[in-house]
């Protein structure tokens, strides 16, 4: 059971560190043809390569404004979920506890009581002797 579970988490971890890396690969290529943009000699072009230059630079502050606030907003998601998930925890605390301590005290009766069976011998209660003198039952 260990052995898959650490399977999945490998897996996971694996397929979360895939994402990233291509994250970080469109990431590294938009800032590059940014750069590229931004670093073009347009003080020689004529005034509607200008203004063109302007649309596109609106388009990609417009793009990145909304990659902006959709992370913004997620990462708000992000630490509201952090803080609910460290309440529940925080609130399933007694009932970790409780099961450690039924699981102690298991332990504990079961190193401590001896592994001979239990007898259970008849009670007759018109004998003068103590439970254990007592006649085999069908002895009379």
């Amino acid at each position: 059971m260990q052995q898959m579970f650490n399977q999945l988490l490998q897996f996971l971890q694996q397929g979360i560190s895939a994402i990233f890396r291509f994250v970080q690969l469109i990431w590294s290529w938009s800032v590059g043809q940014i750069s590229t943009l931004v670093a073009v000699p347009w003080q020689q072009w004529p005034l509607w390569k200008q203004i063109l230059l302007v649309l596109v630079l609106a388009g990609v502050v417009w793009a990145l404004y909304k990659a902006g606030k959709e992370l913004f907003e997620a990462g708000e998601k992000i630490l509201g979920a952090f803080a609910s998930l460290l309440g529940v925890v925080v609130h399933t605390l007694p009932s970790v506890l409780l099961a450690g301590l039924i699981a102690l005290g298991g332990v504990w009766l079961m190193n401590h009581l001896d592994n001979t069976p239990l007898r259970l011998q008849a009670f007759n209660p018109f004998s003068s002797g103590p439970p254990s003198e007592a006649p085999p039952p069908g002895s009379r």
